[in-house]
């Protein structure tokens, strides 16, 4: 078993190609968040101020159920954390998903998809999130990335 997990969230399936590639490339662990209530196209429509996903985005204290927690956490020293770009930020069930486990000593790398934003806000979000972690600054990627440019990307962190 490797020491490293790659946890990820995908709304369309962009994030989850990046997950895979980068699980690959270095050799880690993988494991889908999934919201226990799945989410709709009309939950992830942005531009309507009723959808779930805005009203969410709307509210930081918000924390989407998510449908199951990785068992052996506590077998993992880092966790990559990947998750498309929303408002700026991370997902709030990615929070839900950092604050299910005792992650002191461990070390939490985000990255994200997006096709245009940058990384904005999200380490201020993630952070108290992370009590006892170290959180390293996160990276944005678009859905095309490959093997090389990840393991590139991770070699560069001198983890």
């Amino acid at each position: 078993m490797s020491n490293k997990l790659v946890a990820y969230f995908s709304a369309s399936g962009v994030t989850a190609k990046v997950a895979e590639t980068l699980a690959e490339a270095i050799g880690a662990d993988i494991f889908e968040i999934e919201p226990k209530v799945p989410y709709t196209e009309a939950d992830l429509n942005w531009m309507d101020k009723n959808a779930r996903s805005t009203i969410e985005m709307n509210d930081p204290a918000s924390r989407p159920e998510i449908a199951v927690k990785r068992d052996n956490m506590k077998d993992y020293d880092t966790i990559f954390v990947g998750f498309p770009i929303w408002w700026y930020v991370a997902p709030t069930i990615i929070n839900t998903f950092l604050e299910s486990y005792d992650l002191t000593g461990k070390t939490v790398i985000p990255f994200a998809t997006s096709g245009g934003s940058d990384i904005g806000k999200t380490n201020e979000r993630l952070a108290p999130s992370c009590k006892g972690a170290k959180l390293m600054d996160g990276k944005v990627f678009k859905g095309c990335v490959g093997h090389q440019e990840l393991a590139a990307w991770v070699e560069g962190l001198g983890l």
